[in-house]
């Protein structure tokens, strides 16, 4: 009996040794790692004299390079808007394009102050930046070479082809549960579907489908969306940026009540169908 609980103590003791082992190597591999970076604030950035913005670039029509090698988009013509707003200058903005791994990361290591990158805002996200108003919301939609086909009924019964292990299944199977899934692993692999008629849609995002349909003609987008995702400008946490995260609020809202996003999107081609946007039913025009 003793032996038993002898046995009980020293393992009970070798796991709180443990324990506090792993506690002090992550306290000091934490002190070192770029996550506990400070980001900067308002008055650093305005005495630096520019912005550091993450972007994409090869997402038509959010954020590209074009031919002349110059970034394009609503992201980039938000991000000009916002150094013009928050230091006087639209070209007061140095860009860096980042995979969509690194969106979040490169605010919370400092490396940028900003990112505009076709994020999400999510409550898990939330944990860890701080997101602005929406300047867009996404979602997802349908895309077909079918010209015949303009309502979401239309594709009962037909093939459509998703994303493996994307949240998009679910909403295909909730809106068109007749409809047969054909898994894809890329948007690319999806295209070369419809072009040999082996699909008849394709269901993805709608800001990324609209860089598709500009691309490549023959296709056109379904004007409903099964889902609303908002898209959100990536801010650092902290009562120290409350200043940042309100000038950049105080911009999108004006942005948005004065019809300038509302005008970009479409300029973008980010308008679905022929409805009006959102932000249209929001703030009416004058």
């Amino acid at each position: 009996m003793n032996n038993g609980c002898n046995r009980r103590k020293a393992i009970t003791r070798l796991h709180l040794v443990l324990s506090a082992t792993l506690i002090i190597l992550l306290n000091l591999s934490f002190a070192h790692s770029p996550l506990l970076a400070n980001a900067a604030q308002l008055p650093e950035i305005q005495q630096r004299g520019y912005l550091k913005i993450a972007v994409k670039n090869n997402l038509r029509p959010l954020g590209f390079t074009d031919v002349s090698g110059k970034l394009q988009g609503l992201e980039i013509d938000l991000a000009k808007a916002l150094a013009k707003d928050l230091l006087g200058k639209e070209n007061a903005v140095k860009f860096k394009p980042v995979l969509n791994s690194d969106r979040m990361t490169v605010v919370l290591n400092n490396q940028v102050d900003l990112t505009i990158a076709r994020v999400t805002a999510t409550e898990s996200r939330a944990r860890l930046v701080s997101f602005s108003v929406p300047y867009y919301f996404d979602g997802t939609v349908l895309v077909t070479k079918d010209a015949s086909a303009q309502r979401i009924k239309d594709f009962a019964r037909r093939k459509i082809a998703v994303l493996r292990k994307s949240s998009t299944i679910a909403e295909v199977k909730y809106y068109i549960p007749t409809a047969e899934l054909v898994g894809v692993n890329s948007y690319e692999e999806a295209r070369s579907l419809l072009e040999k008629n082996n699909c008849d849609a394709f269901a993805a995002d709608a800001s990324v489908l609209s860089g598709w349909v500009q691309q490549y003609s023959g296709y056109h987008l379904l004007s409903t969306k099964l889902s609303t995702q908002p898209l959100s400008v990536v801010m650092p946490k902290g009562l120290q940026y409350d200043e940042l995260r309100q000038r950049v609020n105080e911009a999108i809202a004006r942005y948005i009540a004065n019809g300038w996003l509302t005008e970009r999107i479409k300029y973008w081609g980010l308008g679905i169908g022929n409805k009006q946007s959102l932000y249209d039913n929001l703030f009416p025009s004058p």
